[in-house]
C-alpha cells in the first residue's frame, strides 16, 4: 500500500511538471506583438514568465483596479506608452504581475530555502527568513526593473537616431518639400525603429484630422524623450510664431550634435574611473601572479 502511494506520488509530480512544461513551450512559441499606426505588425519581446501568467491576471484585476492602486496603475500605463507597449500590456495587467510573479517564483524558494536551509540553520533562522524576504521582494520589484530596461534603450535608440533625422528633414524643407511629405518620405526610406513608429505615428494623426500642433505635443507627451520633446516643443513654436520649419530643424539639429558631443566627452572623462576596478581586481593580481610565481615556487621546493 505504501510503494502503491509512493508511485501514485511520484506519477502525479510527473505529469505536474510535464504538463507546466508543455504549457510553457506553448507560450514561448508564441509572438507578441503591437499594431503600428500604418496597420503593420511589430514584434515586442516579453519575459517568458510574464507571458505565462498574462492569463491569470484576470484574477486580480478586482484588487489593483481599487483607488489605493490608482496611482501605480496610472503610472504604470504611462511607462507602457513610452516603451511602445501600447494595446498589449495595460496599466492594470502590469501591476497584477507584480503580484503574481512572486506567487510564481514561491514554490522555487521554498524549494531552494530547504536545500539550504541545513546550512542557514548553523547561522540562526533570521538568515533564511531574511533570504527569503529578500527573494520576494526582488520578484515583485522585478517587471518594473525589467519595464524600466525596456524604457531606458528604446530612449537610447530615439536619441541615436534622432540627429540624422533631423538632418534628412532639413535638407528635405530646404530643398522645397513640406513638412509633413517630409517626414512620409524618411518614414518610408529608413528602416522601422522605435524613432520611426512614432513619426509613423505623428503623420497618421495629423492625416486624419489633428492639427499639426497637437500631433507633436502628443507626441512629446507620449514618449517623454528629453531631445524628442525639444524638438517637438521647438516646432510647435515655430509652428505658433510663424518661423520657417527649415531653420528650426537645423538649430535643434545642432544643438542635439552638441549635446552628444558632450555626452561622448562625458562618458571619456568616467572610463578611466570605471577602469580601476577591473584593473584592480584582474590584471595586478595577474602580474603578482607572474612575476612571483616562480619564487613561492621555488620556496615552496626548498621547504619540502
Amino acid at each position: 500500500m505504501e510503494n502503491l502511494l509512493s508511485i501514485s506520488v511520484i506519477v502525479s509530480w510527473a505529469l505536474a511538471v510535464a504538463g507546466v512544461a508543455g504549457y510553457l513551450a506553448a507560450v514561448a512559441r508564441e509572438v507578441t506583438y503591437v499594431t503600428l499606426a500604418d496597420g503593420r505588425q511589430q514584434e515586442r519581446a516579453i519575459p517568458l514568465l510574464y507571458r505565462a501568467l498574462l492569463p491569470f491576471v484576470g484574477n486580480l484585476l478586482p484588487l489593483v483596479s481599487r483607488p489605493m492602486f490608482a496611482q501605480q496603475v496610472m503610472a504604470a500605463d504611462e511607462m507602457l506608452v513610452s516603451s511602445g507597449f501600447e494595446g498589449l500590456l495595460s496599466g492594470r495587467e502590469f501591476v497584477a504581475l507584480k503580484f503574481l510573479v512572486p506567487i510564481a517564483v514561491a514554490p522555487l524558494l521554498a524549494l531552494f530555502g530547504f536545500a539550504v536551509m541545513p546550512t542557514l540553520l548553523e547561522t540562526g533562522p533570521e538568515t533564511g527568513v531574511m533570504l527569503l524576504v529578500l527573494g520576494v521582494f526582488y520578484a515583485h520589484v522585478q517587471p518594473l526593473m525589467w519595464l524600466r530596461g525596456v524604457l531606458k534603450r528604446r530612449h537610447l535608440s530615439i536619441q541615436k537616431a534622432l540627429p540624422f533625422v533631423l538632418d534628412i528633414l532639413t535638407l528635405s524643407v530646404e530643398a522645397g518639400m513640406d513638412f509633413i511629405s517630409a517626414l512620409q518620405r524618411n518614414c518610408q526610406s529608413r528602416r522601422l525603429d522605435p524613432l520611426n513608429e512614432e513619426l509613423l505615428r505623428m503623420t497618421k494623426e495629423i492625416q486624419v484630422g489633428s492639427s499639426r500642433r497637437d500631433a507633436l505635443r502628443n507626441m512629446a507627451e507620449r514618449v517623454k524623450q528629453p531631445d524628442l520633446k525639444s524638438v517637438a516643443f521647438a516646432l510647435i513654436q515655430a509652428d505658433e510664431l510663424g518661423v520657417s520649419i527649415g531653420s528650426i530643424l537645423r538649430i535643434q539639429s545642432e544643438q542635439l550634435r552638441s549635446r552628444r558631443f558632450d555626452r561622448a566627452e562625458k562618458l571619456a572623462a568616467e572610463a578611466p574611473v570605471k577602469m580601476l576596478g577591473p584593473l584592480m581586481l584582474c590584471i595586478f593580481p595577474a602580474v603578482f601572479i607572474i612575476l612571483l610565481g616562480p619564487v613561492l615556487s621555488q620556496a615552496l621546493k626548498g621547504m619540502f
